[in-house]
């Protein structure tokens, strides 16, 4: 009596010699993620049907001694952190690209020393297959903890220092320019602005636009504060601009909470916007429609960070190597500028 060995179903590497692809290309389709061409993408979705190929992730966990959970990880206060609708749009967006995979999202968020340190163990012992940072800032431990657990890491937003292998990031220096330049063809020539916190890659970038911007146009800038990108920061680096300069024009806000306490002293003050300062922010978030006037801003695509971040991991723990990304941004016009 013979017995038949079931077939050994194809792998990913078969796939992309039957597309003659490479295996990133290949794993990219497979995971529905972006930069590949309509041709490539057709190839790749024909040997998948030619050779009956699955993904199976659950099976190829229990080979390789994968949790089938990642960890998006970020350091903060909790009610910093689930205050700002920042933080749930990236959620929203790396839990969406998650959905077609077999993957568990975890989210990892670290106050103290103690939670450092059951994020280190939780990493080393292999209890996630890789992770995502959030929003670093100067010597944050998170960076140094993800290193040293060896999991395939991708950074939301770039870290303060250095450039890793792997991150998503907005154009932030172009987007705070674009911000600049439209106040500047509004006629508006004694802009300040209201910063992010200088240990940030964030903040630096985007007064980076706001300074280009100025010189560009023959000027210099005309006052700064650094704010935390809370609307109570906003308001104090307000009302200690008024008093530095109290002719200002014009207010670019490193983010839209920022210029909601900004827009908030102003008021106080006396001083009408847009008529007497115009006041633009950066982000695009909903509380942009709830400002009086309603708030001119940057929009970058929050939910697009995480979903990005999320699909270059997946391409990661299926042996690709994704390329980074900087998504562009855009000026949506309403009335405080």
């Amino acid at each position: 009596m013979s017995s038949s060995v079931p077939p050994r179903p194809p792998t990913l590497d078969e796939v992309a010699e039957r597309a003659q692809v490479s295996r990133t290309v290949a794993s990219r389709v497979i995971n529905n993620g972006p930069n590949v061409s309509r041709a490539k993408r057709d190839a790749v979705e024909k040997a998948i049907r030619e050779l009956g190929f699955t993904p199976n992730r659950s099976a190829r966990a229990l080979a390789t001694r994968q949790t089938g959970v990642v960890v998006l990880a970020v350091s903060g206060d909790g009610p910093e952190v689930f205050g700002d609708p920042y933080f749930a749009q990236v959620i929203v967006g790396a839990s969406a690209a998650l959905e077609k995979t077999d993957l568990h999202l975890m989210l990892s968020l670290v106050t103290n020393d103690h939670g450092q340190r059951r994020l280190r163990h939780f990493l080393q012992t292999r209890g996630a297959d890789g992770v995502m940072l959030v929003a670093t800032r100067g010597a944050d431990p998170l960076v140094d903890i993800a290193a040293k657990s060896g999991r395939p890491t991708v950074f939301i937003g770039l870290p303060p220092h250095g450039t890793p292998p792997y991150y998503v990031d907005v154009d932030n220096a172009a987007g705070s320019r674009a911000a600049t330049e439209h106040l500047l063809r509004g006629g508006r020539r004694r802009i300040v602005m209201i910063t992010g916190p200088g240990e940030t890659a964030v903040g630096r970038e985007r007064l980076r636009g706001y300074t280009e911007a100025l010189r560009l146009a023959g000027l210099e800038p005309y006052a700064t504060a650094a704010g935390d990108f809370l609307e109570t920061s906003g308001a104090e680096a307000m009302r200690a601009l008024l008093q530095a300069r109290p002719d200002l024009d014009a207010v670019v806000a490193a983010n839209d909470n920022m210029a909601a306490g900004a827009m908030r002293v102003l008021r106080d003050a006396g001083r009408a916007v847009p008529g007497d300062v115009a006041v633009i922010g950066f982000d695009d978030m909903p509380l942009a429609l709830h400002t009086d006037p309603a708030l001119t801003t940057v929009h970058q695509p929050i939910q697009s960070l995480g979903r990005e971040a999320a699909r270059m991991l997946v391409e990661l723990l299926d042996g690709g190597r994704p390329t980074s990304l900087i998504l562009p941004t855009r000026i949506v016009v309403r009335h405080s500028a």
